[in-house]
């Protein structure tokens, strides 16, 4: 478990982001799913405090586990990777053209995020006996 330092906070804020391209079409074939890997992985303009830290890309669908900070909605970073990989795809690989016909992206609107957590049991402990914890530390011997 890591905790990251910002300016202004200490954060440790995991998604688990899935995707899938327009009518769950199967485009990943094997070229195209290591070239979608890649591009994921690297790209460019993204903020330097956002890290793909796993990545799986299946026959129709993309799951990724990303670490974005507070201060940057999970909204427009999801937005920026799906802009950004539909139209490098579609440069690279024609086929993806005539594939979506009429529609300028390859990407289904939505997406399913959740985030991912330390263990729920301990962070109710933890908050329930910090008063206790507290009141421990304040006993001072003078």
């Amino acid at each position: 478990m890591r905790f990251r330092k910002g300016s202004h906070a200490i954060y440790k804020t995991e998604y688990h982001v899935v995707w899938t391209p327009r009518y769950r079409r199967k485009i990943f074939v094997r070229g195209v799913a290591q070239y979608a890997f890649h591009l994921i992985k690297h790209l460019d303009h993204l903020d330097p405090d956002i890290e793909v830290m796993k990545l799986n890309v299946q026959p129709d669908h993309i799951h990724m586990v990303i670490v974005i900070p507070p201060r940057v909605s999970v909204a427009s970073v999801v937005q920026f990777i799906k802009t950004q990989t539909a139209s490098n795809l579609k440069r690279k690989f024609p086929f993806l053209q005539k594939v979506f016909w009429g529609r300028e992206g390859i990407w289904s609107r939505g997406y399913c995020v959740s985030t991912v957590g330390l263990n729920e049991k301990e962070i109710f402990a933890y908050v329930e006996h910090q008063g206790e914890e507290d009141s421990g530390q304040l006993k001072l011997d003078l």
